[in-house]
């Protein structure tokens, strides 16, 4: 296959449409808003769905409406903007219809600025929204790995029914990279939308898709049905990368643009005679805790690296459960870490822990 030049944005809306999406519903807002423009352009040439909403709070509604009456759907935001989204998002989630979000994060909190960021892992992972409830969250560290992730994100909303998530920095949205572009799927006709979907109720018994239960009994009864599901995701989508951990005595852990970097670390660690190696958590919720507390029984030490004041670590440090010393290192405002920083932490770890 003939590899393309795409910017990471383009390629995210790029893969979005091949993998079948029936409409798009968005806001503009830097770093994402070549996601935006890139739909704007390909979707009405595919005979499908753009719209520019009035504002965020507004593409989340539609979303919400057309992944009722069961169409493939998405919308892509950045930080501020998902966070007007996250009412709509626990609507969604309790009403268990199926759609992909995208989040290219910037530099917060509050309106921040338009740099790479990732302080947006609470938000994605720990309060999407209100009640009791989590998206499937998927972390890309490059631009296939973005491509690829699209295309699972919308197999894994109609698997279960539920809400994913891609988070993605400013440096991955804005970044081009040679690429593969998966085949076009076709796009699902009206006839075969799934059963529970508001298609018409001619000839069949109405469908209810709502998430106000008034009663404390119903609403248990639909929370306990939500956990299950969380609970078969948990047990079936973790997914995660590794690097180098054969022998490892000293472990990176960090997820993203980072994660790249880290593996960068990786080498010049090893040149120094030091045993480094990396995990890369692709699925932030399902967190790949198990294989975690695994590790922290073969290494010294790990050292979390992100680019916010510390939100993963907190992750690891429960999977952990105190096997190991867990360091921190973390830049924020939108400042990447580079690997001639985050080597002398690992080096001090090593001393630490030696």
């Amino acid at each position: 296959m003939v590899k393309k030049l795409l910017e990471g944005n383009a390629a995210i809306a790029e893969a979005a449409i091949r993998a079948g999406v029936e409409a798009f519903f968005g806001y503009p807002i830097t770093p994402q808003s070549e996601v935006l423009e890139h739909f704007s352009k390909r979707l009405p040439e595919e005979g499908r769905v753009f719209l520019q909403a009035e504002s965020e709070v507004a593409a989340i509604n539609m979303v919400y409406g057309a992944a009722c009456a069961g169409a493939r759907v998405m919308t892509s935001s950045s930080s501020p903007g998902v966070s007007l989204m996250q009412e709509g998002i626990s609507y969604m989630a309790c009403s268990e219809v199926p759609a992909v979000l995208t989040n290219i994060m910037r530099g917060g909190p509050g309106l921040g600025n338009v740099q790479p960021a990732q302080g947006d892992y609470f938000q994605a992972v720990k309060s999407a929204g209100h009640g009791d409830f989590h998206m499937i969250v998927l972390a890309p560290a490059n631009v296939q790995e973005a491509i690829d992730l699209v295309v699972l994100a919308f197999d894994l909303a109609e698997k279960y029914r539920t809400l994913v998530m891609l988070v993605a920095d400013g440096c991955i949205g804005q970044m081009m990279e040679p690429v593969e572009l998966p085949p076009m799927r076709p796009v699902r006709p009206p006839e075969e939308r799934p059963s529970w979907a508001l298609t018409g109720a001619k000839g069949r018994e109405h469908n209810i898709i709502t998430s106000l239960y008034l009663g404390a009994e119903k609403m248990e009864e639909v929370n306990l049905r939500l956990q299950a599901k969380l609970k078969k995701i948990a047990a079936n989508e973790v997914r995660w990368k590794e690097y180098s951990t054969e022998d490892a005595d000293l472990l990176l852990v960090s997820f993203g643009t980072v994660g790249r970097i880290c593996q960068t670390v990786v080498r010049e660690a090893r040149a120094k005679g030091m045993k480094a190696g990396l995990l890369r958590p692709i699925t932030l919720w399902p967190f790949p805790s198990a294989r975690l507390a695994e590790l922290a029984q073969q290494v010294r030490g790990m050292l979390v690296v992100e680019m916010n004041a510390g939100q993963m670590v907190e992750d690891v440090r429960l999977a952990v459960e105190g096997r190991c010393p867990v360091r921190f290192y973390g830049r924020m405002g939108g400042t990447i870490p580079l690997s001639d920083e985050i080597l002398p932490e690992l080096e001090k770890l090593d001393a630490e822990t030696f």
